[in-house]
């Protein structure tokens, strides 16, 4: 997390604790480490799971792993940490469950131009305390890099097999999710939960 932003939340949460409302969670490096563990279990399981099928049966398995496997990996990590965690992009291809909200949409906007700057987006992460209707809320994203084995569905429309390009055409007639190289930002993971009521 940016130095800026621990520093905007231990202000928020300084003023947030000497008003007469109820008191929100101040550990807030407790909540970014379970929040990048959270990110980084997702990924991993759903990294694995992407692997195991590709051995098996070839890159057409991981549309399938996609859209079948990686949900039930996000609501399982999501009941494990008892947070919202699921994967979000600027170039959805399930607009059901990959499309940002504003805070998320903000915080993918900005990691496109730190990556453009020369950052590396492996290392794009952000955290901010939010008051919503409901609350009281930590935030939390990290940055989705490329890697090889996405570009089998994610890639330029001329490195996809024609059974995975006919596949996509079915499953996702409104994908916007294709055209990445190696090293560009696919989206990200975002974490969120509830500190605190009104």
């Amino acid at each position: 997390m940016h130095g800026r932003t621990r520093h905007f939340i231990a202000i928020l949460t300084t003023a947030l604790l000497a008003t007469s409302g109820p008191a929100v969670a101040t550990d807030v490096d407790a909540l970014e480490r379970e929040a990048r563990l959270a990110a980084i279990q997702l990924m991993q399981q759903i990294g694995g799971e992407l692997k195991r099928e590709m051995s098996i049966s070839g890159s057409l398995r991981s549309v399938v792993v996609c859209k079948y496997t990686a949900p039930e990996v996000s609501s399982t990590v999501s009941k494990r940490f008892g947070a919202q965690v699921r994967r979000v992009s600027l170039k959805v291809r399930n607009p059901a469950l990959g499309t940002p909200d504003p805070w998320e949409q903000r915080q993918l906007l900005d990691f496109d131009r730190r990556a453009a700057d020369g950052a590396d987006p492996a290392a794009l992460e952000a955290s901010e305390l939010i008051h919503e209707p409901a609350g009281w809320y930590y935030r939390y994203m990290k940055a989705i890099p490329v890697a090889q084995v996405c570009l089998n569905c994610h890639g330029a429309d001329e490195q996809l097999t024609a059974a995975t390009t006919a596949q996509l055409a079915a499953e996702y007639p409104h994908d916007e999710a294709t055209g990445y190289q190696i090293g560009e930002i696919r989206g990200a993971v975002s974490y969120k939960i509830r500190v605190a009521g009104e």
